[in-house]
């Protein structure tokens, strides 16, 4: 290969700094609704997914595998936080964070794992229609998340989970206004790019949509509502111990409660991380390394959660705007961390004034960027095998309660591999071939192996009995013992019918692989 063609590896330097640290800042802005909001749909104060934003910045920017990608909380880890909260608040008022903090250091050790193992790599089979189905899946999931903050459902949330408010919720005459602003900041969201992009499209709508609630007073939810914001410097926090004092016990009782939780999160996390980590390498023309990336992940996780803040994955859209904007090192996703923390700390009387509304539109905006638009469209053009997979995914992930997108993902892969396997077993064939009364030659040509032996097996007539039978395996490759096993089967039945059977064309490795498992073609073979 032509050394112009090779991927270039990741600028470790400073690049730009000015680009960088610009860059840096603009991301910081849009980091900050986001973060708020994910925080509301798992069920915690604003301020975990804040300083969860904070802190996996700064120590992805350190030891992560991939620079200028940005890691914060997400929609998609969030979402997977819901059930656990609300079991931890049953056994406990204020437990429920504390289970969350506990599930993000085990989030944390299991990719650590996955990188040491070196099986992030595996992660690269995961088929097309499973990354659509999980996709749709969340993005829809986002999207319902945000209906009791419209007036839809207001049973919802009525178990005061996480101890919100009721005031959370929208009510009365504050719903048509709530609905106004939200389709203001979607006209900002879609709009405003059509004019410039110079500043985050989000930004500006909640800037705006702030402004109008403060001048004219109104009484809607806010993120006051959800809880309490930063006042300071996020302090370590063993989170084992005493109920009494908000903690849980260091047992495999507690391990049994969030191991669900943590490998579900550990799983999407990096999922949706790879994801983002191949659209930036193509990008920027660049590598990186996912092991290294799985590593990085676990241990930001570990560090975020012992710090009081939640656990998450690269978010896409932010990691895009971070390259687009100059961004290409890993100074530029430190100073987004730095940036963020100044901004929540200096800026924390304004954002308490943000209205749900305004986060409302943003979480709407990023749930239809989320859905995999093309991919519907082109839904009567590609297999149904592949439709199926996606469907199988997306329908695991609704119908599972909690939501579980790992379970989805795991069952999608299950059904993509139970279709190869079928797909690649129709590729063996067995060509009788008559040379004459008493001689009769079977040609196999592809792949024998444990999914293809019954098709193996049936193309051989063993009802019949020729005086000699020749098998030709010149274009075939046996692969596994079950692949020994159907041959040595297949001529025993025809020796027993009387017919000498002579096997030719055997190649290296099959002949290898007999003397491995101890057989030998009972036949014999040229």
């Amino acid at each position: 290969m032509a050394s112009g063609s090779a991927p270039r590896q990741l600028n470790l330097g400073f690049g730009n700094p000015s680009k960088e640290l610009l860059s840096g800042l603009v991301v910081a802005f849009a980091m900050i609704p986001e973060a708020i909001a994910f925080s509301g749909i798992a069920g915690v104060d604003p301020q975990v997914g804040l300083f969860g934003a904070f802190l996996l910045s700064i120590t992805i920017a350190f030891v992560g595998g991939r620079s200028a990608m940005i890691t914060s909380a997400t929609g998609s880890t969030a979402l997977l936080m819901t059930g656990l909260v609300a079991t931890g608040e049953a056994r406990g008022e204020g437990l429920g964070l504390t289970y969350l903090l506990v599930a993000g250091v085990v989030t944390g050790i299991l990719q650590i794992l996955w990188g040491w193992l070196r099986l992030a790599y595996q992660m690269r089979f995961v088929p097309l229609g499973v990354l659509s189905g999980f996709v749709n899946a969340l993005a829809l999931l986002i999207f319902q998340a945000q209906f009791p903050q419209l007036g839809i459902n207001l049973h919802f949330g009525e178990s005061d989970v996480a101890g919100h408010a009721h005031d959370l919720l929208p009510h009365g005459s504050q719903i048509p206004i709530v609905w106004g602003l939200v389709l203001l900041g979607l006209v900002i969201i879609y709009g405003l790019p059509r004019l410039t992009r110079l500043v985050p499209s989000q930004l500006v709508a909640i800037i705006v949509l702030t402004v109008i609630s403060i001048g004219f007073s109104l009484e809607i939810p806010t993120v006051s509502s959800l809880g309490d914001l930063p006042t300071g410097l996020p302090l370590p926090s063993w989170p084992f111990g005493s109920p009494a004092d908000m903690k849980v016990p260091f047992s495999l009782e507690t391990l049994g409660i969030v191991l669900p939780t943590a490998l579900a999160i550990s799983l999407v996390g990096l999922m949706e991380t790879f994801l983002t980590q191949d659209i930036l390498d193509d990008r920027t023309d660049s590598n990186s390394n996912k092991n290294v990336e799985a590593r990085g992940q676990g241990i930001a996780n570990i560090v975020s959660s012992l710090f009081g803040g939640m656990a998450g994955c690269a978010l896409v859209g932010q990691s895009v705007m971070n390259i687009d904007n100059g961004g290409r090192t890993r100074l530029s996703t430190l100073f987004s961390g730095v940036s963020l923390l100044a901004m929540i700390l200096l800026g924390r009387p304004w954002l308490e004034q943000i209205p749900m509304a305004a986060l409302v539109a943003v979480m709407i905006s990023i749930a239809v960027s989320t859905a995999d638009i093309a991919g519907l469209r082109r839904l009567r053009a590609i297999p149904k095998s592949d439709t199926a997979v996606m469907l199988m995914t997306f329908a695991v992930t609704m119908l599972t309660t909690p939501h579980n997108l790992a379970l989805g993902v795991i069952a999608g892969v299950a059904l993509a591999g139970i279709l190869f396997s079928r797909k690649v077993a129709k590729v063996i064939r067995v060509d009788a071939v008559d040379v004459n009364e008493e001689m009769r030659r079977y040609v196999v040509t592809g792949q024998l192996f444990f999914v293809s032996k019954i098709y193996f097996l049936q193309g051989f007539d063993v009802h019949d009995h020729p005086s000699q039978i020749t098998i030709d395996l010149s274009a075939a490759h046996i692969w596994d013992q079950s692949g020994v096993s159907a041959l040595n089967q297949v001529i025993r039945k025809l020796q027993q019918g009387g017919s000498k059977v002579e096997v030719q064309g055997l190649n290296e490795e099959s002949l290898n692989l007999f003397e491995r498992i101890g057989s030998q073609p009972e036949g014999g073979h040229g």
